[in-house]
């Protein structure tokens, strides 16, 4: 009787590790490969996001099409690449970006964005060489508050390349009074 409950121990204690490899498996899986939980550090997305909002980014998305103008999204700090960057699309592969009295022309034309917190002082256009031509593979990005983002206006962020980003801004997912879409 007693070697009949240890066997039943034993293999409902086996039952058990199976049960948790496949879910640590699934997890890695989906961490790795479909989504993942990013969270908002700084001011430099709002009003859109504020610092301490987690989000969860579409990891695959951008397996199977490219990134668009308006995206909100993810990518690689180039200094650091354990480190993200939340941001904006705001120039595609072919646009020419400049930043002029404060404003934004893309190819030309003054870039109407109503996502944005304030006019951009006119003394914030960074330190990149304008107009800016983005090239193949590339992407011009700017946070959401202009006045204190770190972003494409800079040579050290500069265009971000396709292969930098991680994902898409997909569901803010806290503070749970504002979990929705990303827009």
């Amino acid at each position: 009787m007693v070697e009949g409950v240890n066997k039943k121990v034993i293999k409902e204690l086996f039952e058990w590790i199976k049960d948790i490899l496949i879910a640590g498996l699934a997890t890695l899986f989906i961490i790795n490969f479909l989504f993942q939980n990013t969270q908002v550090i700084g001011n430099s997305m709002e009003p859109s996001l504020q610092d301490g909002n987690s989000i969860i980014i579409n990891k695959l998305v951008y397996r199977l099409k490219v990134p668009q103008r308006g995206d909100i999204i993810a990518f690689k700090n180039p200094d650091n690449p354990s480190e993200h960057y939340i941001k904006r699309i705001i120039g595609i592969p072919g646009d020419t970006i400049e930043i002029k009295e404060g404003k934004v022309y893309l190819n030309g034309n003054l870039l109407e964005e109503d996502y944005i917190l304030e006019p951009m002082d006119i003394s914030i256009i960074g330190n990149m060489d304008y107009p800016v031509l983005v090239s193949e593979d590339n992407y011009f990005v700017m946070g959401d508050n202009r006045n204190i983002s770190y972003d494409s206006r800079y040579k050290d962020i500069g265009l971000v390349n396709k292969s930098s980003i991680t994902g898409k801004g997909l569901i803010r997912i806290w503070p749970l009074n504002k979990i929705g879409i990303v827009k």
